[in-house]
């Protein structure tokens, strides 16, 4: 078996590609395999003539980043102990791939593990999508270390250390093969986003956690194939984070933060009707209406309760009543 595998997913991401894949080939050590999710631009071509030495999946339909991520790895199952997953839009840096598999090995209880992810626009600044480091609230309000909800910090090595956190970025994270198959993946029907945070509480309950380094850096865009002001962005986080909620809480537990979520969520749509965003205001609505279409596997389901290793409790409290931005003042 061999040691790691890098996978990319990718959704007619053309252009995308063509700016970042040379820097993933420049630093990486490991094979770089590239996931097509049935592009209908010329990603495929551009694959097939530019980057003959990547290996390509081509997949039958979108699945999306959680059901095409299971249908890539499932095709390369048995073949690696790791896997380290990356954003198509990511700029890597030296040996980003070898430290974050070597540190996965030297740690036989930790599951996964993240970099410093970096803005790609503003490299003097963190990246909303896993900064430096991620956590649950009480209530089920994800953020990270160099993030609260769309303020991010500037690094000055604030950040600079080894901590556990509650979940990893699936912009750029290394994982174990055997334990992603083994916990049956990502839940597809999240199509997109939330799906780590769903799958890293899924896994801690198993035992096993998760960690942050800051040895490894990285710089990404985020957005690129859905930008932060797409409301199908708006319902997808809303209704995924509700889910993975439903899906690891115990029943009693569930009913207790969904009635004090279902008052900051109907807080969160006034709050888009005044920027006049009426659209993602309406995806809110949407996100709760279809959450109680989807099925779940029980199973999962903990008497546990919420269990963070971060110190803010209530997000929303830290963030908009006392009046703290930054994790590093909360």
């Amino acid at each position: 078996m061999q040691k790691a595998a890098i996978v990319i997913l990718n959704y007619n991401g053309e252009e995308t590609l063509r700016k970042f894949l040379p820097s993933v080939i420049q630093f990486s050590t490991f094979p770089i395999f590239v996931a097509d999710n049935a592009s209908t631009d010329g990603s495929v071509a551009l694959l097939k003539s530019y980057f003959p030495e990547l290996h390509l999946i081509s997949l039958d339909t979108n699945y999306g980043y959680a059901g095409g991520y299971n249908q890539a790895l499932d095709k390369v199952k048995g073949r690696f102990e790791y896997y380290v997953l990356l954003n198509s839009d990511v700029e890597v840096t030296a040996n980003w791939d070898v430290n974050l598999v070597s540190f996965l090995e030297d740690k036989p209880n930790v599951a996964g593990v993240q970099g410093k992810i970096l803005s790609f626009n503003s490299p003097g600044f963190f990246e909303h999508a896993g900064a430096a480091g991620g956590f649950i609230d009480r209530f089920g309000y994800p953020y990270c270390r160099g993030r609260f909800f769309d303020i991010v910090e500037e690094d000055h090595g604030q950040y600079d250390d080894e901590i556990m956190v509650d979940w990893i970025s699936g912009a750029c994270m290394a994982i174990r093969a055997e334990i992603f198959h083994a916990s049956g993946g990502f839940d597809a029907s999240y199509f997109a986003h939330m799906e780590e945070i769903d799958w890293c509480w899924r896994i801690r309950k198993r035992g096993y956690s998760f960690r942050y380094i800051s040895t490894v850096k990285v710089f990404h865009v985020g957005g690129a194939t859905l930008s932060h002001s797409n409301p199908k962005k708006t319902y997808l986080n809303f209704r995924n984070n509700l889910a993975t909620l439903k899906k690891n809480l115990s029943k009693g537990q569930w009913r207790i933060v969904y009635s004090i979520r279902i008052v900051l969520d109907i807080l969160a749509g006034f709050n888009f009707l005044i920027k006049g965003t009426f659209r993602h205001a309406f995806m809110v609505y949407k996100a709760h209406s279809d959450l109680f279409k989807m099925s779940f596997d029980q199973k999962n389901s903990s008497n546990e309760g919420i269990r963070s290793n971060g110190k803010v409790k209530f997000l929303l409290w830290t963030f908009y009543i006392k009046g703290k931005k930054k994790y590093s003042e909360a």
